[in-house]
């Protein structure tokens, strides 16, 4: 049976309800674990955890079971941790160059080509680096390299 334009409309907007809803739900979710498992106490939960692995290492002599359940439980943790890591730094990320391109907009005299600079080509960022240590080096030549413009440190 063919489905009429405004059903399949709406079936669309239930599929793409439904991804929000789980995008969603993981991104609150990585949020607050990343908030959690970046504290000192999940670091303090984690020591204690491989100081009672260590200390029940003589009672089951060492086995290869003993072994076996420390290797698998942290690969387990790495595998799951990427993901919530990664999320959580493309989010900031994001965020950052949001910022940023808002900067370069209010600010007069900015090129606004530098919007958007993060979905440049390699070779597009390499040239467009170029330029800025070529305009750096003409200003340290021209003298119009002022002591104002140089970190604090360095005076």
């Amino acid at each position: 049976m063919n489905k009429t334009q405004p059903e399949e409309l709406k079936e669309h907007e239930r599929e793409r309800d439904f991804f929000c809803v789980v995008s969603d739900a993981f991104r609150l979710f990585a949020r607050r674990s990343a908030i959690m498992l970046g504290s000192a106490w999940a670091f303090a939960a984690a020591v204690l955890a491989i100081l009672v692995w260590i200390l029940t290492g003589p009672t089951f002599h060492f086995s290869d079971t003993w072994q076996l359940i420390i290797n698998t439980a942290t690969t387990i943790i790495t595998f799951l941790m990427v993901f919530l890591i990664q999320n959580t730094q493309n989010r900031d990320a994001k965020a950052m160059h949001l910022k940023l391109d808002e900067v370069i907009r209010a600010l007069k005299g900015a090129r606004n080509q530098l919007v958007d600079l993060e979905d440049l080509s390699d070779e597009d960022l390499k040239k467009l680096e170029q330029q800025f240590q070529r305009l750096r080096r003409k200003a340290e030549h021209d003298g119009t390299h002022s002591r104002e413009t140089e970190p604090a440190e360095s005076r």
